[in-house]
């Protein structure tokens, strides 16, 4: 695309204005050997649609290959140290080579059948020139035209096939083009499946906070066959704390899929505030939910900018109360440039405890009225989690907090234990009341505390 924007574009243009000059002047000097050799035109759109499909095709097929070698590297580098623990670093290697190959083979095709277009078009063009010289010297021996004429005549129709020839080559650049824009097309008519009603619900100010799932039931697109959860019905009252646990594969991240509307559910409504989801814009929801995700994203970009992508319009103070919260304070001023310091590709300069606890900061930051907690202290040690888990009770007491958890001892506190198995809620009650009943809960209790229910 570049290159056909910014070279050929003006090639194309220089060689038109020559090429349709030089025929009004060929037509001046005698215009039976310019028919003669305007006759030979309609001959070059032949290899033209012979050939330009199949470059156009090939050209798209070019742009795959090389994305799936770009998809290739940043993969690789990005799980390094897995490749190398592993030691699998051979089969990357091949892998990689495989990944190039292809590309350079699709490449080599397309640039074959563009030479062999090409080659076809010049050799039609003076193929047609041999033959007005022909024709030219029998009218030179007849007396009808000068020598300077027949001269004047080759040398302007030489020029005029240089300019066609030239176009020809734009024109390979334009079929190449096609393909990385056809691409690009499918990119910009892409529409979002999750979008805002043309006349939004608003939701209610000031904020409730309370979320709710009444019968809802959800396939992901990628599995429809699968239902992530069944018929599920779940009241978060405002200010409550409730803790959603189970095996995994249960659906509990599901729940905070739908809840933050990345998908809707194929049946049932999700609410925020007594609002369905599906009514109301999706960012007016999502500025009312801070997300603790059990992934932790790190941009490349300053500790400052990180903590602030909770909320851009943050004051310093507050930046600095969230990260005192989130105990990431002492060891952000211990970096060489405190606050300000590159982080790094995906906080590479940080150690897994340190990038959740940042994730945990931009949430506290964001200070929303509904909080999602999804395994928020999964890569702390034991003294951060102490301080973090502090920070974070202190936190929900004055929010509507769901948490997601695998290990019990950080949720035996909540309101309500929610737990979850194949889709569908299995149980519910407090800490002590699910004991009692000795149903999944009270086995996975028995299986990480070793105490009988």
């Amino acid at each position: 695309m570049e290159q056909v924007v910014g070279s050929s574009a003006s090639v194309a243009l220089r060689n038109l204005v020559t090429g349709i000059g030089g025929i009004f002047y060929l037509f001046a000097l005698s215009p039976k050997l310019a028919g003669l050799l305007l006759i030979g035109i309609p001959l070059l759109f032949g290899p033209i649609i012979l050939f330009g499909r199949k470059i156009r095709n090939l050209s798209r097929a070019s742009q795959d290959r090389i994305a799936d070698v770009g998809t290739n590297v940043s993969e690789v580098l990005g799980a390094m140290k897995i490749v190398q623990a592993f030691g699998q670093e051979g089969r990357e290697e091949a892998r990689f080579a495989d990944t190039v190959e292809r590309a350079f083979a699709t490449a080599r095709t397309r640039m074959r059948l563009r030479a062999v277009m090409t080659v076809v078009l010049i050799a039609l063009m003076f193929g047609a020139i041999v033959m007005v010289i022909w024709e030219g010297a029998r009218d030179v021996a007849a007396g009808n035209m000068t020598g300077g004429e027949i001269a004047a005549f080759v040398f302007t129709g030489v020029l005029v096939g240089g300019a066609f020839a030239a176009l020809s080559e734009v024109y390979g650049d334009l079929l190449r083009g096609s393909g990385a824009a056809g691409r690009l097309a499918e990119l910009i008519a892409a529409r979002a499946e999750i979008k805002a009603p043309a006349s939004p619900a608003v939701l209610p100010k000031p904020p409730v906070g309370s979320l709710s799932f009444e019968d809802v039931e959800f396939r992901y697109p990628t599995r429809p066959e699968e239902k992530a959860v069944h018929d599920l019905t779940l009241h978060v009252a405002p200010g409550e704390t409730v803790a959603v646990v189970g095996p995994s594969g249960a659906g509990k991240s599901t729940l905070f899929q739908l809840a933050l509307r990345f998908y809707d559910p194929q049946a049932g409504r999700v609410l925020i505030d007594g609002v369905d989801v599906r009514d109301a814009d999706p960012a007016a929801v999502r500025e009312r939910i801070a997300l603790v995700p059990q992934e932790t994203v790190i941009f490349a970009a300053s500790a400052r900018d990180n903590l602030r992508y909770g909320r851009w319009d943050a004051t310093e103070d507050e930046i600095v109360a969230a990260a005192k919260a989130a105990n990431a304070h002492d060891f952000l001023m211990s970096l060489p440039e405190g606050y300000d310091t590159f982080l790094g590709e995906s906080g590479a300069r940080l150690s897994g405890g340190q990038r959740q606890r940042i994730v945990i900061a931009r949430a506290l930051l964001r200070d929303a009225p509904l909080l999602l907690l999804d395994e928020a202290t999964s890569a702390l040690d034991a003294e951060s989690e102490a301080a973090v888990q502090q920070a974070l009770e202190r936190l929900m007491t004055t929010r509507t907090t769901v948490v997601i958890a695998h290990r019990l001892a950080t949720v035996r506190a909540a309101d309500r234990i929610v737990v979850m198995e194949g889709g569908r809620i299995a149980e519910q009650g407090t800490h002590a009341e699910l004991n009692a009943k000795g149903g999944l809960y009270s086995r996975l209790a028995r299986l990480q505390f070793d105490v009988a229910a």
